[in-house]
């Protein structure tokens, strides 16, 4: 059954009427009824008996009819979604964003983007570095944000910006008092922060042996939002990427890291690939409003 044969076919069954169908359609009576005679030839089987000038489906056309419907919904969407690419209005963006890009600045991203083109669907992940490589290469994400700029060789990075770190304290610790917080300070504290061999922990000991000092935190955490409930526990003190609005939580405080080493943030591509309007849309709008400054 070809796609006019289905959607006569469709528009017959819905309305009952040849009439009706043609109306549907916006075609002539003979016309539609031409089609559906080639659609039953084809076929080799009535699709409708003919009585007094009604159609009644035939029981092969009550068992077709479920599967032609949803074919048909799926053409009607396929129409839709070229006529909306044609004229500009529609698309889908996948955004995909580690947690603090995906809390500090997606949702202006997304809220600003909205506003400009409301008729374009934004579907927003957020995920792990690695995870964020995995759904750029599947198709499952085109843009994705992340604090890293070392990435596989088939991955395109454009670096928007840098972030540093801070220290998030329990409310009434000792060290509140001070402007900023050093290695030092923290040597004698229960010190939580990234696991090892992940590019903050890295940088965060790169910076510590620089002043003299080691870095190696007792309770690690995989992203760095789950800190504040372990600092609010009074487990220790965070020391974590400063681009979360880390003052929005009860209960801590923050401070700067004395000479806190930086991580850029990046916008991940897939090496290639060429994007869609609406995902060069999206694009210009991340780079917007990282231009304002982190």
């Amino acid at each position: 059954m070809r796609a006019r044969q289905l959607e006569v076919f469709t528009a017959v069954m819905r309305a009952g009427t040849v009439t009706g169908a043609a109306r549907m359609l916006n075609i002539s009576q003979p016309a539609l009824s031409q089609i559906l005679i080639h659609t039953e030839d084809d076929l080799g089987f009535a699709l409708f008996n003919r009585e007094k000038g009604r159609l009644y489906p035939t029981p092969e056309a009550l068992e077709l009819y479920p599967e032609a419907e949803r074919l048909f919904a799926g053409l009607e969407g396929l129409q839709r979604k070229t006529s909306d690419l044609r004229l500009g209005r529609a698309g889908l963006v996948r955004l995909a964003a580690s947690t603090p890009p995906a809390m500090a600045l997606v949702p202006q991203v997304l809220a600003e983007f909205r506003a400009r083109h409301p008729d374009i669907q934004l579907r927003s992940h957020v995920a792990p570095l690695q995870s964020m490589i995995a759904m750029l290469r599947a198709g499952d994400a085109a843009l994705a944000l992340a604090l890293d700029d070392r990435l596989p060789p088939d991955i395109e990075v454009e670096t928007l910006g840098h972030t540093g770190f801070c220290c998030i304290l329990p409310e009434g610790d000792a060290l509140t008092g001070s402007v900023e917080i050093s290695f030092a300070d923290l040597a004698p504290r229960t010190v939580i922060s990234y696991r090892g061999n992940t590019r903050p922990q890295e940088e965060l000991a790169l910076a510590a042996r620089a002043q003299g000092q080691a870095f190696a935190p007792e309770i690690e955490i995989d992203s760095s939002i789950s800190a504040v409930a372990f600092v609010q526990a009074g487990l220790g003190i965070a020391v974590v990427d400063d681009l979360l609005p880390w003052e929005q939580f009860a209960g801590v405080q923050v401070r700067p890291l004395a000479g806190a080493p930086e991580l850029p943030l990046s916008l991940l591509t897939l090496k290639g690939k060429v994007l869609s309007r609406a995902e060069d849309l999206m694009r210009d709008q991340i780079r917007s409003l990282c231009a304002k400054g982190l």
